[in-house]
């Protein structure tokens, strides 16, 4: 049922662009981890979701191949910049390529190293950012949350992905794993946060949609 319920809402959603066309293609091609992108009906969801917000500043944790920062980026004002954090350095050629494919190498700033430690460094240059992506290692979505919380101007938005992680949160018996448990805190503590206001998504793996107030 799930996977008729993907071909549906694809089939019935707008298509993807040529750009992203092709990056979805590279990231089969060139990772072992093409399932982690999010693909176009969650892209044009996430390129709507910014385009509303029209944001002069996003920050996006957990770059992969860059397919939700062009995405995003799409929803800028004018002289908007979205800076993208990417832990893995064996992609920032990719990431770059799709960046420039898709016109918004001006727009994007690609960010590689410890997402932890470059949010430090953007939080020292004084960084306030109307959209921030989280999808990024599972585990820390409690930390990240905490992190980039005085990041975000009020009334600004968090995006949080795969909040449902396969279904493996919901229940009564969570599994212990650090990914499970990280995303099942995230979810408890937004919940409980009474700074925020949040909808959960149930598109693909699950997106947490959070309003600073």
């Amino acid at each position: 049922m799930a996977d008729l319920l993907n071909k549906y809402l694809t089939d019935f959603s707008s298509e993807q662009d040529p750009v992203l066309g092709w990056l979805q293609k590279q990231t089969n091609l060139r990772t072992n981890h093409a399932r982690m992108l999010c693909g176009p009906v969650e892209g044009k969801l996430m390129e709507f979701i910014s385009r509303m917000v029209a944001p002069m500043a996003i920050l996006e944790l957990g770059a992969f191949t860059g397919y939700s920062a062009i995405c995003l980026a799409r929803g800028l004002r004018e002289g908007g910049v979205l800076d993208s954090l990417e832990l893995n350095d064996e992609l920032e050629d990719l990431i770059l390529e799709a960046h420039q494919r898709a016109g918004l190498q001006d727009k994007i700033k690609l960010h590689i190293g410890d997402a932890k430690q470059t949010i430090e460094e953007l939080r020292a240059q004084g960084k306030m950012y109307d959209l921030v992506f989280i999808d990024a290692n599972k585990r820390e979505y409690p930390a990240y949350y905490n992190l980039v919380f005085d990041l975000v101007r009020p009334g600004g938005y968090i995006l949080a992905d795969n909040v449902l992680w396969d279904g493996k949160v919901i229940g009564e018996d969570i599994p212990k794993d650090a990914q499970t448990q990280g995303i099942y805190n995230f979810n408890k503590m937004v919940k409980e946060d009474p700074r925020v206001e949040n909808v959960i998504i149930p598109l693909r793996d699950g997106l947490n949609l959070i309003r600073k107030l």
